[in-house]
């Protein structure tokens, strides 16, 4: 063989051993995508839901999904939109004003839904014996409304604002609220998330909590922002003897830029519905995701891919 024909040879073979690897474990099915997912702190369901859903996804072989820490719902949006992720998860009324430019957000952002994936129950915990016993003993008090960036700090200021009750706010994630209350250094914290929530059972165990109700304040705001919002029951017996508490539900929503692609969207919801009760048990109790319940996300569009999946599957 001349010189020549060996060099081509080797060319040759250089460029079959780049595609192979290109392809990966795909199945013939096309190159391996890397996605990029944000999710929240470290502690939070929306942490939880996210390692959960990143190693499904990427146990399929023909995706690879990144978890990405954030301060969860505004700050996952805008990281969606400055092309820092490619999925996000955010609230349903976080990402309506992310759509509708409103509030956080001074312009439209573009951005798509994969599905509403389940519902956060907004809770205001306040020691059993301690001063808080309904909405309007807040009125001057200590209170944690969530982390910046965070969907619960809009939803817990809508809610005060409704009310008409000012606080002593602090800007605090979860795990140093509770740190904070069981301290002694708050009056009471509102925290967003699934029922039960593990670091507030944990607490629980410690300090006997109040769930102070909502629903009164709740009812106002879905009259304000619509269908965002629901009225739902944190259980009796989900944090020890506190409850039942009337309060408010807020959706959950996967996200995508525009222009992930579809097949991408295709795979990611196949992998969701096939494994929605191992990932939902790691954010909230007793959920389960149905398509009429996925496909509603307001003003917020589906993704073309999320279109053609749920058309496919469902019809």
């Amino acid at each position: 063989m001349s010189s020549t024909a060996a060099l081509r040879r080797r060319v040759l073979l250089g460029a079959a051993l780049a595609a192979a690897l290109t392809a990966g474990c795909s199945d013939g099915s096309g190159p391996v995508r890397s996605l990029r997912l944000a999710t929240g702190p470290e502690g939070g369901p929306y942490n939880a839901f996210g390692r959960s859903f990143t190693e499904a996804v990427t146990a399929g072989g023909r995706l690879t999904l990144t978890p990405v820490g954030s301060a969860a719902s505004v700050d996952n949006l805008q990281q969606l939109a400055d092309g820092s992720v490619d999925l996000a998860l955010t609230t349903a009324d976080v990402a309506e004003d992310a759509v509708l430019g409103h509030d956080t957000f001074d312009h439209p952002l573009g951005l798509t839904a994969l599905a509403r994936v389940y519902v956060n129950y907004l809770h205001l915990l306040a020691p059993a014996d301690g001063p808080v016993r309904e909405l309007a003993d807040l009125a001057g008090r200590r209170v944690a409304t969530g982390a910046v960036g965070s969907g619960l700090q809009v939803t817990a200021a809508r809610l005060l604002r409704q009310a008409g009750i000012g606080v002593r706010q602090q800007s605090l994630g979860l795990a140093e609220s509770l740190a904070a209350l069981r301290a002694g250094a708050l009056d009471a914290v509102f925290w967003s998330g699934g029922v039960p929530t593990p670091a507030v059972s944990a607490l629980a165990r410690e300090l006997p909590l109040r769930l102070v109700p909502l629903d009164a304040v709740a009812a106002r705001l879905r009259e304000r922002y619509g269908p965002v919002y629901t009225g739902v029951t944190l259980p009796a017996g989900a944090y020890g003897p506190a409850g039942p508490a009337a309060t408010l539900g807020v959706g959950n929503y996967l996200t995508a830029r525009p222009g992930v692609p579809e097949d991408a969207v295709r795979q990611l919801l196949g992998i969701l519905f096939d494994r929605w009760a191992t990932l939902l048990r790691s954010v909230t109790a007793g959920a389960r995701l149905e398509p009429r319940f996925a496909v509603s996300t307001g003003a917020v569009p589906l993704h073309p891919g999320a279109v053609a999946y749920y058309r496919s599957v469902y019809g």
